[in-house]
């Protein structure tokens, strides 16, 4: 059989009869709450009763009144047609990720992010790597980039993308040559970046950015970004400042 939305759960449903103790009174109390009399059916001595105020019977939350009192032998029950919405809280620890939608899960739990920028410039050593220090989050979802080591750590595995820029340049003018941008994963060049400005009309300097996708095991991955530049002369300086320098990775997948 098709269906249109979601396929019902169950393929039948039961209503909840409930049977009451009779005494001489009009008033009783319900097991579960109703919003209103129209919720259940009454049914005295094998009548069905009419519900409504000025009629046989009203009722509102677990309040059962009747309009006329019962006596001593009436057989009275009731037939739960609905009940009054409630909030229920599930048990601590009883919904998994299997209970819910992807569309619905929550972002930040299953989709890491986080993007960083530096602060401060930084002089390095001609030729040589150097990690750079992105040292002001921007924003981190789950707490996982660690700006004093200038790591992100992901603790939830995926392939994620990966990406930087920074501005790089020679303290003597015009003696810039071969700058790179490197994405480090586990203290290891993975990927880098270059540009090779030949041997004549050295610039003044490079802007260069970076991207990558990664798969990280959600334990012991992490990543770093990393730069270095060839100088004629001089010695190269990495701009590691908010205007020119980020270093960001989210997940995109499992």
């Amino acid at each position: 059989m098709a269906y249109i939305g979601n396929i019902p759960a169950e393929s039948y449903a039961s209503f909840e009869t409930e049977t009451f103790t009779v005494s001489a009174t009009a008033n009783y109390t319900l097991s579960h709450a109703v919003t209103n009399e129209n919720e259940i059916r009454l049914v005295i001595n094998g009548v069905v009763q009419q519900p409504g105020s000025g009629k046989a019977y009203t009722a509102s939350g677990t309040t059962l009144t009747l309009s006329s009192a019962t006596v001593s032998g009436d057989v009275m029950y009731a037939v739960y047609l609905g009940r009054a919405l409630q909030t229920v809280n599930p048990p601590n620890a009883s919904v998994g990720t299997a209970q819910i939608s992807s569309s619905a899960r929550t972002t930040n739990l299953l989709y890491p992010a986080f993007e960083a920028q530096g602060s401060a410039e930084q002089t390095g050593v001609d030729n040589a790597w150097t990690k750079l220090n992105i040292n002001t989050e921007v924003f981190d979802t789950n707490s996982m980039y660690d700006t004093s080591t200038y790591r992100f750590t992901p603790t939830v595995a995926g392939k994620y993308n990966v990406y930087g820029q920074v501005g790089i340049y020679s303290n003597t003018n015009y003696q810039l040559q071969i700058p790179n941008l490197a994405i480090y994963k586990n203290g290891s060049n993975y990927k880098y970046s270059a540009n090779n400005e030949g041997n004549t009309n050295y610039p003044n300097e490079r802007t260069l950015n970076i991207t990558a996708v990664l798969e990280m095991n959600g334990s012991s991955d992490y990543i770093e970004l990393y730069a270095r530049a060839n100088v004629i002369s001089g010695v190269p300086v990495f701009e590691t400042v908010a205007t020119i320098s980020n270093f960001g990775a989210y997940r995109i997948g499992e």
